[in-house]
């Protein structure tokens, strides 16, 4: 498993910047693309990956330890057209992608290929949750006012493909640890999101490998084919599991998930493919949500709440990293009994949602 450096969430200052207009690509037919550079990618604690989705159900659920010691959560089933929030601020407006309630969408025509292909590959075939109450695990994040200072940022890999600085990002802002060493910021007032990969100080500033940022008030994507500081083109803290969330009974939206071989291929609101020529490997932005069917009666605490978001909500395909590794929050509050029931739920819990048609470049 990946390590990573965080700390407790702090509050401090940030500045907005514009994304660029999004270009149309012709979608995908199956007819096999060339192969590409992945951008960013490692999530979920990555191993090496090759440079390079269409998409049944299963039966059946997996019993919790009753003797764990695990503390009840009250589940609220969240409204419809409400979107999640941060620091005064949606994570998105409540039609986003990210906050689709796809518990009644229909499914993709090639789910169980899919899903078959997801679980061949891989030595992890259960659900994991990529963080816990160790600071060393999750991504830490920072809310800034809107005030905070603008400092130069220095691109290092896919700068052609980044948005220019200078961010308000605080010089102490804390770095994920591991691989990827993201660094996320949320900008009050503004409400927008900078968002760093491999990040570094340098001098009065930051260098990084990517950079981008987000408008959080609007559903606007990242040009088409281009990366973001994840591999698929997306923004990270949207789709973290955050503990505030757990306390609230509700999380609405999708959550961040990796997987170990992914498709050279992407669906909204990703704009960025993954790694391989496998017309049934999951492309970046697949949507999976657990079925109806499963039962999670026994399931308690934060993870009946996540579980339930995976039934209404479900999960995004973000980057390339280990099997079934969702992304939280950074925080020492989690409780990591509660979070270890969630390896009992398998893969095959899961099918995929169709929402919309795969693209390639």
């Amino acid at each position: 498993m990946q390590m990573r450096g965080g700390y407790a969430v702090w509050a401090m200052l940030l500045l907005g910047c514009s994304t660029e207009d999004p270009v149309q690509v012709v979608e995908d037919d199956a007819a096999a693309a060339d192969v590409v550079t992945p951008g960013p990618m490692g999530d979920g604690g990555s191993v090496a990956q090759d440079v390079g989705v269409d998409a049944g159900r299963d039966s059946g659920a997996v019993a919790v330890d009753a003797g764990s010691t695990v503390r009840d959560v009250p589940v609220v089933m969240g409204d419809a057209g409400v979107s999640p929030t941060l620091g005064g601020c949606p994570l998105f407006p409540p039609d986003n992608l990210w906050n689709r309630d796809v518990s009644a969408d229909a499914l993709h025509p090639q789910s169980a290929q899919i899903m078959a292909n997801i679980q061949a590959h891989g030595d992890n075939r259960m659900l994991r949750a990529d963080f816990g109450r160790n600071p060393a695990y999750g991504l830490p994040y920072v809310i800034v006012p809107e005030s905070q200072a603008r400092v130069p940022i220095t691109y290092t890999e896919y700068g052609d493909e980044s948005d220019p600085g200078p961010f308000p990002i605080p010089l102490n802002a804390p770095i994920e640890g591991g691989n990827d060493d993201h660094v996320l910021v949320l900008q009050q007032g503004a409400c927008r999101l900078f968002e760093l990969y491999h990040a570094r100080r340098a001098g009065s500033g930051w260098a990084a490998g990517s950079g981008a940022t987000f408008d959080l008030r609007s559903n606007r994507l990242r040009p088409e084919g281009w990366t973001s500081t994840d591999q698929a083109g997306l923004a990270v803290l949207p789709g973290l599991i955050r503990y505030d969330e757990i306390q609230a009974g509700v999380i609405r939206h999708a959550i961040r998930v990796t997987f170990d071989h992914t498709q050279d291929a992407w669906v909204h609101p990703a704009t960025h493919p993954g790694g391989n020529r496998d017309s049934t490997a999951p492309p970046m932005g697949l949507r999976l949500r657990l079925r109806a069917s499963y039962n999670i009666a026994a399931f308690r605490g934060s993870a009946r709440v996540i579980l339930e978001a995976l039934k209404r909500y479900g999960l995004m395909v973000a980057d390339t990293g280990y099997n079934w590794y969702m992304s939280g929050a950074t925080d020492t509050r989690w409780n990591d009994t509660e979070l270890e029931t969630l390896r009992q739920v398998p893969g095959s819990a899961f099918e995929v949602v169709n929402t919309g048609p795969f693209r390639r470049r």
